[in-house]
C-alpha cells in the first residue's frame, strides 16, 4: 500500500456567534493528510519524468505512464521494474525513484511525448510542448468497440467508486479512478494525489493482467474529465470514460474524434452525455 497517509499537528478552528459578534475557538488536534512525494521514472537508468504521486502501486504507475504517453505499445515490452536505492537525509530508503528494464528488442518512443521533466500532482498536462503532441495515435480502435452499457448501472457507477476510496475516507485530499465491468463489477480502484497518476496506475495494473485492450470495460474518475484523463482511456482501449464532475471542452472534442462515450456528472439517477450516446441505447 505503501505511504499513504501521514498525521500531522493541525489547529481547528471553529467560528460561532456571541453577543458581541462572532467568535472563533481554537483547538490543536493531529489530523490526517494524504502523502504527495516525487516518483522518478527512468528507463534503462534513463529519467524519463518526475511525478507528484502518493506512494504505493508505483510500478503499476510507471508502466501505465509510459502506455498512455504512447512510449510502449504493451507491458511484455517491460522485463523488469524496480526500486532504485535512493535515500533521504537520514540515511532511510525513500523508494521514490523506479527503473524499467525492456524486454529484448524493445525501444522506447518519445517522440510522441514531449513531457517536461517535472509534472505536479495538479496538472499532468501542462508539461507538454503543444496539444499535438498529446495527440498520440492509439493502437486500439475504440470507435470499433461494440459494446453497450445499461444507464441505470452507469449512473451508479461513481458510488461504487466512493465506497471504495478508503484513503479518501481518511484524509479527504485523494482523487481515484476505477476499472469496471459493463454489469458494475469492480474489477481495481487507486488512488492518488493525482488524478493521471490514479488513472496510470490502474491502467498499468491490468497491462501487467494482460487485459488490454479494455474493449467493453469503463474508467470511473471522481474528480472531472480532462483531455488527459481521457486520452490515457483511449490509449488504454476503453469504450466509456465516466467521470464525477464536469468535462472540458477538449476532452468532449478528443472523446468525440475517438469514439469514446464519455459520460459527466454521474450521480444517480441523473448523469451527462458528451459524446458517445449510442453505447448507452440513447443515439
Amino acid at each position: 500500500m505503501g505511504r499513504v497517509t501521514k498525521r500531522v499537528p493541525s489547529t481547528r478552528v471553529v467560528v460561532g456567534d456571541a453577543d458581541d459578534g462572532p467568535v472563533a475557538s481554537a483547538t490543536s488536534r493531529p489530523d490526517t493528510v494524504a502523502v504527495e512525494e516525487p516518483l522518478a521514472i527512468r528507463v534503462e537508468g534513463r529519467p524519463v519524468s518526475v511525478t507528484m504521486r502518493t506512494p504505493g502501486d508505483d510500478f503499476d504507475l510507471a508502466i501505465g505512464f509510459l502506455l498512455t504517453e504512447g512510449m510502449l505499445e504493451e507491458a511484455a515490452q517491460v522485463r523488469q521494474a524496480t526500486h532504485c536505492r535512493d535515500e533521504d537525509e537520514t540515511g532511510s530508503p525513500t523508494f521514490n525513484v523506479v527503473d524499467i528494464a525492456l524486454a529484448p528488442g524493445t525501444a522506447l518512443d518519445t517522440s510522441r511525448a514531449e513531457r517536461s521533466s517535472y509534472t505536479s500532482s495538479a496538472c499532468g498536462v501542462c508539461g507538454k510542448t503543444s496539444i499535438e503532441a498529446i495527440r498520440a495515435t492509439t493502437r486500439y480502435a475504440v470507435a470499433r468497440d461494440t459494446a453497450v452499457f445499461d444507464p441505470a448501472v452507469v449512473a451508479g457507477l461513481p458510488e461504487a467508486l466512493r465506497s471504495r476510496q478508503r484513503a479518501f475516507d481518511r484524509t479527504g485530499g485523494l482523487h481515484a479512478a476505477g476499472l469496471l465491468t459493463a454489469t458494475g463489477e469492480v474489477l481495481a480502484v487507486r488512488e492518488d494525489v493525482g488524478r493521471h497518476n490514479a488513472v496510470d496506475k490502474v491502467v498499468g495494473w491490468a497491462a501487467r493482467e494482460g487485459r488490454l485492450p479494455l474493449s467493453g470495460h469503463i474508467l470511473v474518475v471522481s474528480g472531472r474529465a480532462s483531455f488527459e484523463l481521457t486520452q490515457k482511456a483511449v490509449m488504454a482501449g476503453v469504450p466509456m470514460l465516466v467521470a464525477v464532475s464536469a468535462p472540458s471542452s477538449l476532452a468532449v472534442e478528443l472523446a468525440t474524434e475517438a469514439g469514446l462515450t464519455l459520460v459527466g456528472f454521474a450521480r444517480p439517477p441523473r448523469m451527462t452525455v458528451y459524446a458517445g450516446a449510442h453505447r448507452l441505447g440513447l443515439a
